[in-house]
Parts: C-alpha cells; sequence; structure tokens
C-alpha cells in the first residue's frame, strides 16, 4: 500500500500543471509543506518522519500515555480528512458535483466503525475520533440545504 501511495504521488508531480503554486513557489502553506516541487523532497520528509517517529518510540514506546498521544493524532488527522470538503460544499451551500454515493459511502462506513467501536469497547480515542468523523459526514449531508431556493 505504501509502495502504491508513493507511485501515485510520483505520477502527481510528474503531470502537476504548469501553473501550480508548487510549480511557480507561490505556495501559501508554511515552509511550502507538502506541496514540494521535486519527488525527491517528499521521500526525504518521509524518511525524517519514519526516523523521529522510529526514535521517539523507542524512547518513550512503553509509556501509555505516549501510545495514546500517538493514538489520538493518528487517529485525529485520519478523522479530519474530510473537511476541506466539508468547507467546500458549505461556501458553496450545494453539493453539486459531489456524488451522493460518495457520501453514503462515508457515513455508512463511519457509522458501522463507531457502533463496532462501541460495541468492542475500544480505547476512548477511537470512539472519540470515529464520533468527530461521523459528524463531518452529517455536516456534508446539511451543506446542501439552501432556504433561498
Amino acid at each position: 500500500m505504501i509502495v502504491a501511495q508513493l507511485a501515485l504521488l510520483y505520477i502527481c508531480i510528474l503531470y502537476r500543471p504548469k501553473i501550480a503554486p508548487e510549480s511557480l513557489g507561490t505556495s501559501t502553506r508554511p515552509f511550502s509543506f507538502w506541496q514540494w516541487s521535486t519527488y525527491t523532497q517528499y521521500i526525504e520528509f518521509l524518511a525524517g518522519f519514519i526516523l523521529l517517529q522510529a526514535i521517539l518510540f523507542l524512547i518513550f514506546g512503553r509509556s501509555d500515555a505516549f501510545v495514546a498521544i500517538l493514538g489520538f493524532v493518528a487517529l485525529g488527522l485520519e478523522s479530519t480528512l474530510p473537511i476541506p470538503q466539508l468547507i467546500s460544499n458549505f461556501r458553496r451551500k450545494s453539493l453539486y458535483g459531489f456524488r451522493m454515493s460518495t457520501l453514503i459511502g462515508w457515513a455508512g462506513g463511519d457509522a458501522f466503525k463507531t457502533v463496532y467501536f462501541f460495541l468492542q469497547e475500544s480505547p476512548l480515542q477511537f470512539k472519540i475520533c470515529s464520533i468527530f468523523q461521523l459528524s463531518i459526514d452529517f455536516g456534508e449531508s446539511f451543506s446542501d440545504i439552501n432556504p433561498h431556493r
């Protein structure tokens, strides 16, 4: 899976539009984070990140607090992935161009995951992040409501 993701990243960089902010060097992100111009820069970042994580895990791996924090960070990042889509739809007050089957798939999967986490008595971070992600899905559903139609 990681190899496939790296291959897709390479293809995206190879066929990036010439007028993209990353190509022009006009990114608004701090340090142009994740908008670098070459594939090598992404690989260098990922290698450094993996090394940092390995060192932190070797030092703090037996700490329950470290493992819980790492879980919250990982699950929190995963649960915030649909937020840009939610913001975009809210600004347009429409789901135009967004497939309803995608939204139903997200909501159904996240609802199933949330129920599963509660039934299996999973750790707190799983429950919190799944509820948050499900609320984003419902926010997506209601972003199409426009009283001025």
